[in-house]
């Protein structure tokens, strides 16, 4: 990884150890047991050096052009060679069909090893920030933000959730260590809200704590135990305007549940202050990118 691209993952707040341990698992994957690309090695003579566009196949938000550099740039080192990438486009850009957002030139085998494992993340990454994007187009003219949760795809976290702040929206916690979440199921095995609040708080003093609620009564319980935020569960648009009144500022409210892009601005409109939505992790589609070999000659 040169250093051009490790500080530019710095400077998209990704740590490029952990970007490294993902592109390589992902170059492994696809190189197996015999660890090259048998097509590339029997086809292209070794010494062969050309030039590759990432091009969009299709209009939307661009995310993990770093990324993607890493990965042209590992499957290079892995032969003892090195690549040259150069960015046309900047992650949360919008981009339209036939955009070139990126030209890598090096050893023709090492571009081609690398071109699936690159777009794979990229795509993926670019899909979601371009599913958030809507979502937060959607809350525009509102304080409302859009959040992430953790359902995310496994061992792609770091860049799923870098990916919806690129689109415009919000990380909430990255796992189980950074906020307490006690949800229905907590509450059930301690006993309520009150109870496990106090537990939480007994053992992490200064971790920050939200409580998923269903009800008026269950929303003012938690805020007098002492939560911060509370997690709004599958409440109507008019029960969340009666939770904004009796909370007021006392803790930060995300509504959550079955929200849809066209009922956006009907929750945003409630006063809260985050929408949660899982789906620009679980669902988000692609966004078409390939990988076009300039014509020699």
């Amino acid at each position: 990884m040169t250093p051009t691209t490790e500080q530019g993952l710095r400077a998209a707040g990704l740590d490029p150890e952990q970007v490294r341990r993902v592109v390589g698992t992902a170059l492994a994957e696809d190189l197996g047991p015999l660890g090259q690309d048998v097509t590339s090695a029997a086809t292209i003579p070794a010494d062969q050096v050309d030039t590759v566009d990432v091009v969009a196949r299709a209009d939307g938000v661009v995310a993990g052009l770093h990324v993607a550099a890493a990965v042209f740039e590992q499957a290079a080192a892995d032969a003892g060679r090195t690549v040259e990438v150069r960015l046309v486009a900047t992650d949360g850009d919008r981009v339209a069909r036939g955009d070139v957002l990126a030209t890598v030139t090096g050893p023709t085998r090492c571009l081609l090893t690398a071109e699936r494992t690159a777009l794979n993340l990229i795509s993926r990454m670019s899909g979601v920030a371009t599913h958030t994007r809507a979502w937060a187009d959607a809350l525009g003219g509102t304080k409302a933000m859009v959040l992430d949760t953790r359902k995310t795809t496994p061992g792609l976290r770091l860049l799923e959730k870098y990916a919806v702040r690129a689109g415009g929206g919000t990380n909430k916690r990255l796992g189980l260590y950074d906020v307490a979440m006690i949800k229905d199921n907590h509450k059930l095995a301690a006993g309520g809200i009150t109870a496990a609040y106090r537990r939480v708080r007994e053992l992490f003093p200064h971790v920050p704590v939200q409580v998923e609620v269903t009800t008026v009564d269950e929303a003012v319980e938690a805020v007098e135990a002492g939560a911060d935020f509370l997690l709004c569960d599958n409440m109507t648009p008019a029960t969340l305007r009666e939770v904004v009144e009796v909370v007021g500022d006392r803790a930060e409210l995300e509504a959550t549940g079955g929200l849809t892009l066209a009922r956006a601005a009907a929750y945003a409109g409630t006063g809260v202050d985050y929408l949660s939505v899982g789906a620009l992790t679980h669902s988000s589609p692609i966004l078409d990118i390939a990988l076009d070999l300039r014509h020699r000659g």
